[in-house]
């Protein structure tokens, strides 16, 4: 039997960048609450059963219908209010210079929606994606 902690653990999740050579982002409209209508980067929690990488596979292929091999580490978030209900750890993974129609978009799981956006004119984002989306840009060397 697994030991059980008495005091509160963060939960682990993972969010996925997908980039197109067209410099489009795809993002997902949330179907549940919090945030519920809001665009913000495909991505869930993690799976007892999984590893980090393994999760943002399964979560892109059921939130987009995308899949895919393998992803990049990015970076993790850790800030203490990221998400409103509970404390939140991620691990951010991306895919770059990708040709938008190679890939077909079908939105599922939690995702009410998903579709392509321009890097330079995103709508408003969920959580601390804009964040993390500018982190990524900047890393990538593209100016703001």
């Amino acid at each position: 039997m697994p030991y059980c902690y008495t005091y509160p653990r963060p939960a682990f999740t993972v969010d996925i960048i997908v980039l197109s050579k067209e410099e489009k982002i795809l993002l997902i409209q949330r179907k549940k609450p919090p945030f519920k209508g809001q665009w913000a980067l495909p991505g869930g929690f993690v799976d007892l059963d999984e590893t980090l990488e393994q999760a943002a596979l399964r979560e892109l292929k059921e939130e987009t219908g995308i899949s895919f091999d393998t992803l990049t580490a990015f970076k993790i978030y850790d800030a203490i209010d990221r998400d409103p209900r509970h404390r939140t750890i991620s691990m951010v993974f991306f895919k770059t210079e990708l040709a938008m129609h190679n890939l077909s978009v079908i939105a599922g799981d939690d995702a009410a929606s998903a579709q392509w956006f321009s890097i330079y004119d995103l709508p408003e984002l969920a959580f601390d994606h804009k964040k993390i989306i500018r982190d990524f840009m900047s890393f990538l060397s593209y100016n703001f």
